[in-house]
This record gives C-alpha cells, sequence and structure tokens, in this order.
C-alpha cells in the first residue's frame, strides 16, 4: 500500500472548535501531493463570531466569509475530497475536534475519519528546539510559507509526513505510524468507546 492520505488544516473563528471558517486540503498518492484544494466557510450559526485573537493569527474578516458556503453547503464538498483517506494535521486532535464539532452543530453526521498527527510525526523524526508547523516543515524541507494560511498550513503537514516516510522507508501511513511507535487514531466516538470498553 502506497504512502497515500489527505493533509487538512482549520482556521477557526473564536475558541469554539465549531467555529470552522477555513479549511485546506492536500490530496497525497504514493508520497507526492497530486491534488490540493481550500476556501473560505461560515462557520455555524451561534460559533460565528470572530474574536480577536483568531482574526490576528489568520487574518480572515467576517466581512470574508459573508459570501462563503455554509459548513453545510461545503461539508460534501470537503468528504469528498478527503474520501476514506487518513487525514494528516499538525495537532490533528485539534483539526479532527473541529471537523466533528462543526458537523454536530449542524445535525451533520461526520465520517469516522481516522488520523495521524504531524506534530507527533516530526517529534520522532526531527531534533529540533520547537516542533511548531514552521520548524518542523522547514526541517522537512518546506520553508517560507504563509502559517497560518489554511491551505499553506495543509501543504506544510503534508511535507512533515512525506519526508518522514521516505526516511523511515515507510510503506503508507500505517507502517510510517508503526515505525515511529505512534498509532493511526480513530475519530469516531462510537469506535472509541467500544476500544476502550
Amino acid at each position: 500500500m502506497p504512502l497515500d492520505f489527505t493533509a487538512i488544516d482549520f482556521e477557526t473563528a473564536n475558541s469554539s472548535p465549531a467555529s470552522a471558517c477555513s479549511v485546506g486540503l492536500v490530496r497525497v498518492r504514493d508520497g507526492r501531493a497530486v491534488a490540493t484544494a481550500g476556501w473560505l466557510i461560515q462557520p455555524p450559526a451561534g460559533h460565528d463570531e470572530f474574536q480577536e485573537w483568531n482574526v490576528r493569527i489568520h487574518g480572515i474578516q467576517p466581512e470574508d466569509v459573508r459570501y462563503a458556503d455554509s459548513w453545510v453547503d461545503q461539508f460534501d464538498r470537503l468528504c469528498a475530497f478527503a474520501g476514506a483517506d487518513v487525514l494528516v494535521a499538525h495537532n490533528a486532535g485539534f483539526d479532527v475536534n473541529v471537523l466533528r464539532r462543526a458537523s454536530e452543530a449542524t445535525g451533520l453526521e461526520c465520517p469516522p475519519y481516522r488520523s495521524l498527527c504531524s506534530l507527533q510525526v516530526a517529534r520522532k523524526t526531527y531534533d529540533l528546539d520547537s516542533y511548531r508547523l514552521p520548524k518542523a516543515a522547514a526541517a522537512a524541507g518546506f520553508a517560507e510559507f504563509s502559517h497560518h494560511d489554511a491551505l499553506a498550513d495543509a501543504r506544510a503537514c503534508a511535507q512533515i509526513v512525506i519526508d518522514a516516510g521516505r526516511r523511515a522507508g515507510a510503506s503508507d501511513v500505517f507502517a510510517l505510524a508503526s515505525a515511529l511507535g505512534l498509532r493511526v487514531t480513530d475519530a469516531s466516538p462510537a469506535v472509541r468507546e467500544r476500544a476502550v470498553a
């Protein structure tokens, strides 16, 4: 099985994980980025206030998303892009939680995506003083990108896993996780509950 996955990154309007206002996606096939997509999102009602701290981080203003697709309107497009891939993100718990919470807030059923965290991958692969995305991406040969632009962040994240896979000689994301002593996690609460029980 080749090194196939989809890298994903969300930006949020506020501290609510349901407040997705931008997404970036990179499809990787056989260790190469083959498709990218990114767009703005109107955050779900009740989670749509833009807080100053978040705006300062990503620069997205309320007026920028006024005519953007809502979470409900863009959800099928996001899921179609990701397909059945393992999702890879830098601090994957955050991005998978955004996906799940925004879906819950709009009454949609989130597919049970599996995920691998590129932050954990970077910690096991590189010897750095910081594993923040810009530093880890630079170690993977992906420097000088627009941090907190969702698509740029997804590209950086993809490069970390591609580089780590090459260094580990891993045939797929599961082999990479195993080689690094990590695991591919399941985003489905029902599956997690069964695993714990």
